[in-house]
């Protein structure tokens, strides 16, 4: 869940994070080779249909371009690159005929699991494709994050069963607290004081997943190492190490990979200089999206865990 090509940059409102997007279209880069991976259809989790080198020519003939041949160069590649060349109309056209039941010979399940999949890598580009009887249509909606759930319809969480994750002892407890605590200063406005909360959550809930898989954690590419080429003791790994580490163990997914550091670098504010040379302060968006960016690492970890 990627290599890139030529991008231009955005300020995103809610996180103020940087975002990629390829030059011909608006979509970001991740988005578009997300694209490229169905158009291929090599995961049979996520793909419904596999198609070979002839097989990719004739689906973007059936999309409406015709001149896109394939040149027996590498599959992956050579989408992602066809789809890189593509406006934003186009690019429209070729989501439309992934996500049409023709596409599919009408196979009812072929055809879910082909929006399910769209519809989550569009979710975070504000899209989503929805259906006018058996036409597949794409349109412009809130952009939504973890379980497409809207940020608008956030709602107070109760924390999780600790005690059923099994975690060290005395920690369900002040994770549990932790939880409701943040929760309240969400609800009472303190933006700075829960996103900082928050940050400190993440990093305890991140450091007790990899005390219980430490052997995984440190056999890992991104474990950290010393001058020496040792791994560091997990106890003395950053906040940063960590979330590299859980996305490259599969601990959690890219997304919430992506948006943990965006939270990282909000958590810093606990200093007043980082905050002064920063310039910024967290608001009522930057804290709803990095409540959510926790309910989904630790949604991801807990199922690890269990």
């Amino acid at each position: 869940m990627f290599p890139f090509r030529a991008r231009t940059q955005f300020e995103c409102r809610s996180l103020r994070f940087v975002k990629h997007r390829s030059e011909s279209n608006k979509m970001d880069t991740q988005t578009v080779e997300a694209i490229a991976n169905m158009v291929c259809g090599d995961d049979s989790t996520k793909h419904p249909t596999y198609r070979t080198g002839s097989e990719l020519s004739r689906f973007f003939g059936r999309a409406g371009f015709l001149k896109f041949v394939h040149d027996g160069s590498t599959r992956k590649w050579w989408t992602l690159s066809v789809i890189q060349q593509l406006p934003e109309q186009d690019l429209h056209a070729v989501i439309l005929r992934l996500a049409n039941p023709r596409e599919y010979q009408g196979d009812e399940e072929k055809t879910r699991l082909a929006v399910t999949t769209l519809n989550g890598a569009l979710q975070l580009d504000g899209y989503a494709v929805e259906f006018d009887g058996v036409q597949p249509k794409l349109v412009v909606v809130k952009p939504t994050f973890s379980k497409g759930k809207a940020i608008k319809d956030l709602q107070p969480l109760p924390p999780p069963d600790f005690l059923a994750l099994a975690l060290e002892a005395g920690l369900g407890p002040v994770m549990a607290a932790r939880w409701e605590e943040i929760q309240k200063c969400v609800s009472a406005g303190a933006y700075l004081a829960s996103t900082i909360l928050m940050g400190s959550f993440l990093e305890g809930m991140l450091l007790a997943v990899v005390r219980r898989d430490v052997k995984n954690a440190t056999t890992c590419v991104k474990a950290p190492k010393d001058k020496s080429g040792k791994v560091l003791v997990v106890t003395n790994w950053s906040l940063s190490q960590m979330i590299d580490v859980a996305h490259e163990v599969g601990w959690v997914d890219l997304d919430v990979k992506k948006f943990s550091h965006s939270l990282r670098e909000f958590r810093n504010l606990i200093h007043p200089y980082a905050q002064v040379v920063a310039n910024t302060r967290p608001d009522k968006d930057t804290c709803e999206i990095s409540w959510l960016v926790v309910q989904a690492a630790v949604n991801d970890l807990s199922q690890h865990l269990k």
